[in-house]
């Protein structure tokens, strides 16, 4: 049994982080961050591949070894996706609010000049007539891609994509599907977005059968996943974190190249404890695994991206508890609900007698998304690390 008793020194250390980690988003200097935020620490993050030699020694990227790598922010991996997908399938179509104008995070820029205003191109302000459109065009064979702008203007299209999208196979008995369609939004934290531009709203979607939802965490993970997307034959719900769009750069395959859904990925192993995250909350995770080990000498603690939620990688997350005896589940939508509550049940289910203390989450508050409070809200590194404490203390 892992044992780490607390010193005055801690305390002291302990209350000088908080002090300077408080500040989770931050600008990379001393002007205003832009407008989709910015996220100190990533670039310096291990999950980051800032050469070609990491980027290709990936195993899931053994298809393209033999490519040249760019180096390419995530939105502009989304933006080369995109052209990809529209280069390689004639019946693919990008619409929403603004993307013939590049969207208002870029990720579509310059593609209506490229494919023609016909291919890509602005829909009215109406999230239950983007996907609704979308339905039909995938209905009758084509590939819609549609972007709902902000995450949190998905709700007026719940109906669509839950009730439309999601049984559109069943209902017929699998002779008709949407299976082409995609929907891509841009979700999670800014820094400064309030109640309607910073939500999380993955798990009401995790509850619908039929569909499909993947979370990457970085460039390459946009690309690969975006593609892989919009050639699954089922509808898929694209979530990126904005908070990435700038902050997160990396080595990105020009080659045309897919990322398996439904696979989460071990991104650190270790023995005495498992922690869960996805999207951005992946590289809270990772700084606060690492001042957890530097504060608990022999801690060691293995981390996953899940990346998928529907369907999510039950196998690997059981195998790593199995091994560690513990689990920690983190993400920014609120507690109550949230899906980190799925993945607790199943492992307890799975798991009761390996576990050697309660399945623990850190999660959102279970209020709505706050602006001046924010910094409170989210659960930053240091509300993670004191989890880790206490779940090795236990």
């Amino acid at each position: 049994m892992f044992v780490f008793k607390a010193s005055s020194m801690l305390s002291r250390s302990k209350a000088a982080a908080r002090s300077q980690s408080i500040r989770f988003f931050a600008a990379a200097s001393g002007n205003p961050p832009p407008a989709e935020g910015f996220m100190a620490g990533v670039a310096t993050s291990k999950f980051i591949k800032s050469t070609k030699e990491q980027c290709l020694s990936h195993l899931e990227l053994a298809a393209v070894r033999n490519s040249e790598t760019v180096k390419m922010n995530y939105f502009t991996a989304v933006n080369d996706a995109l052209a990809t997908a529209l280069a390689t399938d004639e019946k693919a179509v990008i619409f929403g609010e603004d993307v013939g104008f590049g969207g208002v995070f870029r990720c579509t820029i310059g593609l209506a000049e490229k494919f023609g205003k016909d291919r890509v191109f602005n829909m009215p302000l109406t999230e239950q007539g983007i996907i609704g459109f979308g339905i039909g065009m995938a209905a009758v064979g084509h590939t819609p891609i549609a972007e709902i702008q902000f995450a949190d203007y998905v709700f007026p299209a719940f109906d669509q994509i839950v009730n439309e999208a999601a049984k559109y196979r069943y209902r017929s008995g699998n002779e008709f599907n949407v299976g082409g369609l995609t929907i891509r939004m841009p979700c999670n934290a800014v820094g400064h977005g309030a109640l309607y531009h910073s939500q999380s709203p993955e798990a009401y979607f995790a509850h619908t059968p039929g569909l499909k939802i993947v979370y990457p965490r970085s460039p390459i993970q946009a690309k690969g996943f975006l593609l892989a997307a919009i050639r699954d034959p089922n509808p898929v719900l694209v979530m990126e974190p904005k908070i990435l769009y700038r902050s997160a750069v990396e080595q990105v395959p020009v080659d045309d190249y897919v990322l398996p859904l439904g696979k989460a990925e071990v991104v650190k192993e270790g023995k005495d404890l498992t922690v869960v995250g996805w999207g951005a909350q992946l590289y809270v995770l990772e700084n606060a695994v690492q001042e957890a080990e530097k504060r608990m000498p022999g801690l060691s603690v293995e981390i996953i991206d899940l990346r998928s939620i529907l369907p999510w990688d039950r196998e690997t997350v059981e195998k790593s508890v199995n091994k560690t005896g513990r689990l920690l589940i983190a993400h920014e939508a609120p507690h109550t609900g949230g899906f980190g509550g799925e993945i607790a049940a199943t492992i307890q289910e799975r798991c009761f007698l390996k576990l050697e203390a309660p399945i623990s989450r850190v999660c959102g508050w279970d209020t709505p998304f706050p602006l001046v409070f924010e910094k409170f809200y989210i659960p930053g590194m240091i509300r993670c690390m004191d989890e880790i404490e206490k779940v090795m203390n236990y």
